[in-house]
Formats: C-alpha cells, structure tokens, sequence
C-alpha cells in the first residue's frame, strides 16, 4: 500500500472509531476492504481512482468466487471511505455513489417450531417474581411479533384487556394497533397483580409494563440475557434471541395460511416485501383474521 492510501486509511480509521463510534470488528473489516482496494490500485491513488476503475475492482473479487455477502460488505466500507474524503473536502466528487452491489437472495431468518417455543415457556419457574415477569415477556413476544425495544417500552396505558390489543409505537414514532393472544393477556395479569404491583417503583418508570427487580424500567440486555439463559437450560442449540420469537410469530402465521397484508401490518413493515421475505410461496392473500392461524389461539 502506497503512502497517500497508508494517510488517508489512517485517517479514515480514526474518523470511525472517534467520530463515528464503530465497533472494533466493523472498523477493522472497513480498514481491510480499503487495504483490498488500495492493493488493486497500485498504479494510483486514492484520489485518482473513478467509477470504472472501481467497477473493475468489484467484477475483480467477482471473479476470485468471493460471496455476494462479503462482496457487498466490502463495497459498504468502500462507499464509506469515499463518504469520508468527500466529508473531509479532500474529494470534491464521489466515485462510487452510482456503484451497485450485488443481488442479495431474501432468506428466511431462523425460528423456533411451535414445540421449541412450548418447550422455553414450560421451562420458565413461575414460582420466583423474575420467571413470571419472563412468561409474560416472552408470551407478549411471540404471541405479537413485538421488537425487544417496543417491549421494554410498552406502556400500562397502551394495553387494552378489555379489548384483547396493544398499541404500540414502533419505528420512526409509528403507532400501531397489535393483537395480543389471551395467553399473553393472562400471564401478563398474573405478572401486573403478584409482581410489579409490589415492586417499589423508580421515579420515571411509573408508566411501563415490565420492570426490573429494582423497579426500574427493564433493559433490552435483560430480555438478550434471560432469553440465551432459558435456550442454555433446555439445551437448544439454535442461538435464540428476542428477534427470535418476532420470526417465529410471522413464519407460524405464513405458514398457518395467514393473510400476508395483515402479518406486514402486525409487524409494522413499510413494505410487504419486508414481510415476504418470511414466505416462498405464491399465493393470493386469502383466509381470515391473523389470530385464527396463530398456534396459541
């Protein structure tokens, strides 16, 4: 690597790690996609390098059998080097804003059978204050397709029992209204009237469902942790977390013969290509409400 790349890759790697606060393993792949770029470009610098030449550089690692994943990753931290020098007033135009990477293939995310998920709730000891606060997590997760932070932030005033919804606020302050099955509504009674009603509640924590044991609002770590804990104690080897159970509920539905539209407007998706990545089937969107196809129902 020639001594104008060795600068601007230092310089670059400290832009990433003070400014933009990358972890250490994204930084390094970064700096090792730039060193592939910068050892392609012998003949030239950093600054000298345009669209073509970077185009043959990607049909380049094309060639050498490199993965669709990998290939795209590194032009992610090519784009971003580029992004760099033009923040810095060092380039005046981008080479590789029109680059396209390659076409990723949807693939479906891993989930738990219907008898994985019995498994995990049935291991829960509902004798201590932290396993009933755990089924009924864990039941709202899979019963709502919720995400882990709409969890920790679901409030006391957007469940509605009467009703059998939950109002949540999801991505980009987007509310929705999600159906929550009368398992989940049970446990979270029993975890609601014997645990958090004897909690000493923390200042600022008075609104939410699910409290820690100081009673405080409860952490997405919490939820990570107590969940690999469970999969440790039955002994799952699938590494499991609150996502999880998100797929679990959208594949079991799909599956069920559930109405795709719906399934995309219970997760809160922009887009139903979002939700189609949970289906290989062609189907028409046809069959009744979603809870009728929910296992738990």
């Amino acid at each position: 690597m020639t001594g104008q790349w060795q600068t601007y890759v230092r310089q670059f790697e400290a832009y990433l790690k003070l400014e933009r606060s990358l972890s250490r393993n994204t930084v390094s792949a970064y700096l090792n996609d730039i060193r592939k770029l910068a050892d392609y470009s012998e003949s030239c610098s950093p600054l000298e390098v345009d669209e073509v030449h970077l185009q043959n550089f990607l049909e380049w690692i094309n060639s050498l059998g490199m993965t669709p994943h990998s290939q795209a990753r590194m032009l992610s931290g090519i784009k971003a080097f580029y992004k760099y020098l033009l923040l810095e007033d060092i380039l005046k135009h981008d080479p590789s804003a029109t680059l396209e990477g390659p076409k990723l293939g949807r693939k479906l995310p891993d989930t738990l059978s219907f008898q994985e998920i019995e498994q995990l709730l049935l291991a829960i000891d509902m004798s201590t204050p932290e396993g009933q606060r755990t089924r009924a997590m864990l039941e709202v997760l899979y019963s709502s397709g919720l995400r882990v932070t709409e969890l920790t932030d679901l409030k006391m005033t957007n469940v509605y029992f009467d009703l059998g919804f939950l109002r949540i606020v999801g991505k980009g302050n987007k509310e929705r209204l999600v159906p929550v099955g009368r398992d989940a509504l049970k446990f979270m009674r029993l975890y609601l009237e014997g645990v958090r009603n004897h909690l000493s509640i923390q200042k600022g924590a008075e609104p939410y469902v699910f409290l820690n044991r100081r009673g405080g609002k409860i952490s997405r770590i919490t939820v990570f942790t107590t969940i690999k804990q469970l999969a440790e104690q039955i002994g799952l080897k699938k590494s499991i977390s609150p996502h999880t159970f998100r797929h679990s509920f959208a594949t079991h539905l799909i599956e069920g013969g559930a109405d795709l539209r719906a399934v995309q407007e219970m997760l809160g998706h922009e887009s139903i290509t979002t939700t189609e990545i949970y289906t290989h089937l062609d189907r028409d969107y046809l069959k009744q409400v979603i809870q009728e196809f929910h296992p738990r129902s």
